[in-house]
């Protein structure tokens, strides 16, 4: 499967940070988000006026479309979605399969005001303390390939960093899994990481397993307003949209009209 070969693939990596650098080191060099957790503040905002919160998404490539932009200005991208009235914007740096990188973020970081998210595949504590270093305002947290407990764990670290925590579901038990190791915001992949497959209703069918002071956020498949409309009928807090704004050459007239 090709979440078990990303995973692998970011085993190594992992390896290959601890033989440059320690646990320690890090630990020691991260410093609490100057504004502690932006991302979740973004969210609850937007929250707050009744309307849906975007999270637009740099990315180069996936594992199912292969390479969505080969022109790829990153930077030029993150601005565009800031000027089309983004709330955040997630930030690929997974290189195997996605061609990420964390100077991606760093240099994003440097030229935009609203929160990032750190979107990788996290597996270890080390991980956690590079996001805060290189610029993320948030991580990503998989329920497929963490138990409870380390999720429990690594949002105890994010907490300390300032670090907001989007903590990934893709099935009912795995929002159960979310809401036992204390997420304060749950995203439910509409993409199943195993097969790659796309089922919007996944969203809608798991909201109602969420309490409502959770912040909620539908991600993957969402390509046109009426998408949008379903799910904030629904409840959905905010919306995670990658490929759709990827293909499109003016970003805020494509926001514009996924906004209706």
């Amino acid at each position: 499967m090709i979440l078990e070969r990303i995973v692998a693939a970011t085993a190594k990596r992992v390896v290959a940070l601890k033989e440059t650098t320690s646990l320690d080191a890090l630990k020691r060099q991260a410093q609490p988000a100057p504004t502690p957790f932006a991302f979740e503040k973004a969210l609850v905002r937007k929250q707050a006026t009744g309307e849906m919160a975007f999270i637009c998404e740099v990315k180069k490539a996936s594992p199912s479309k292969g390479v969505i932009a080969a022109d790829f200005p990153y930077v030029e991208i993150a601005r565009d979605y800031q000027n089309a009235g983004a709330d955040a914007i997630s930030v690929l740096t997974e290189p195997d399969f996605f061609q990420g990188a964390n100077t991606y973020l760093t240099e994003i970081k440097g030229q935009v005001s609203i929160p990032l998210l750190r979107k990788d595949f996290i597996i270890d504590p080390i991980q956690i303390y590079e996001a805060s270093l290189i610029g993320a305002d948030a991580i990503l947290l998989i329920c497929s390939i963490l138990d409870t407990d380390t999720i429990r764990e690594y949002l105890e670290i994010a907490d300390a960093l300032g670090l907001s925590a989007l903590v990934e579901a893709h099935d009912e038990a795995e929002v159960k899994q979310a809401l036992a190791a204390g997420a304060r915001i749950i995203g439910v992949n509409n993409r199943n990481l195993k097969t790659f497959e796309v089922d919007l209703k996944n969203s809608i069918r798991l909201r109602q397993l969420v309490p409502p002071e959770i912040l909620f956020v539908s991600e993957s498949g969402i390509q046109t307003a009426e998408d949008i409309t379903k799910l904030r009928e629904n409840g959905t807090n905010a919306v995670l949209i990658g490929e759709t704004l990827m293909r499109s050459g003016d970003k805020k007239a494509a926001l514009d009209q996924l906004r209706g």
